[in-house]
């Protein structure tokens, strides 16, 4: 019988690792007793068995963070893509830097990190990659987003073509699509545009068949499931999360 859990010994990478849904990625990667390098721009606060800071549009820094992960644990078996911007607006409302900031990190970092990662899994023998792409664009496009859902929605068909791509050397690459999630830049983008977060959250929730908008835990069990053996006929799958609620 197959099991559905992480199994030991584990050696995850996660970016975006100290963001609301990177932080329930890793601890949920550490109560399941896998070694956790964390990458983002700063780490000191996520609870990871190695660190390793800095800024995913530094092309020499993502084309590094592979090997350096496996470096640092002595092998690499999992890498979840989870870092991401949210730049809003219209593209006649969208300047070159949201378009370098929303491409660089949505999908370049990704994409360098993948190269890295992939030839490092097929020497050991296998390994998985989930991204993190989103409902918007990634699923289906959304009104005022436009640079976020283009990104999205690149990173959704990136995934689906190394899904088959690689296939044939044992390293299953899916990915998860959120919609709204319950996090720290969630809330920050609602005060910047004038709303209480709580309120704001609130009636957002209202929209939501199941009650209330995805909480980071949640999403980190999915990605737990698509990290883990009880996934493993999947591959070059999107996996979406959302309550119910459709993109409109």
């Amino acid at each position: 019988m197959k099991s559905s859990g992480i199994t030991p010994p584990q050696k995850a990478l996660v970016t975006g690792a100290a963001g609301g849904i990177g932080q329930a990625i890793v601890a949920a990667l550490k109560a399941q007793g896998a070694v956790v390098v964390a990458a983002d721009r700063d780490v000191s606060t996520v609870d990871a068995d190695h660190h390793l800071s800095g800024d995913l549009l530094n092309p020499q820094y993502a084309d590094g963070l592979a090997q350096a992960a496996c470096d640092a644990m002595g092998g690499l078996d999992l890498v979840i893509n989870n870092a991401g911007v949210i730049t809003r607006g219209a593209v006649t409302e969208s300047s070159d830097a949201d378009w370098a900031l929303s491409l660089g990190v949505n999908v370049e970092a990704p994409f360098r990190i993948c190269r890295a990662a992939i030839p490092i899994m097929a020497a050991a023998g296998g390994g998985v990659i989930v991204n993190t792409a989103s409902c918007w664009g990634g699923k289906a496009p959304g009104p005022n987003h436009a640079l976020y859902c283009m990104t999205k929605a690149a990173i959704a068909s990136l995934t689906q073509c190394m899904g088959m791509d690689h296939a044939h050397q044992n390293i299953r690459i899916n990915a998860v699509c959120p919609n709204e999630v319950n996090t720290p830049m969630l809330r920050s983008g609602f005060e910047r545009r004038g709303f209480d977060p709580d309120t704001a959250i609130a009636e957002l929730g209202k929209t939501v068949p199941l009650g209330r908008i995805a909480e980071p835990e949640d999403i980190a069990d999915v990605v737990m499931f698509l990290a883990s053996d009880a996934s493993r006929y999947m591959t070059g799958t999107l996996v979406e999360v959302n309550g119910g609620k459709p993109v409109s």
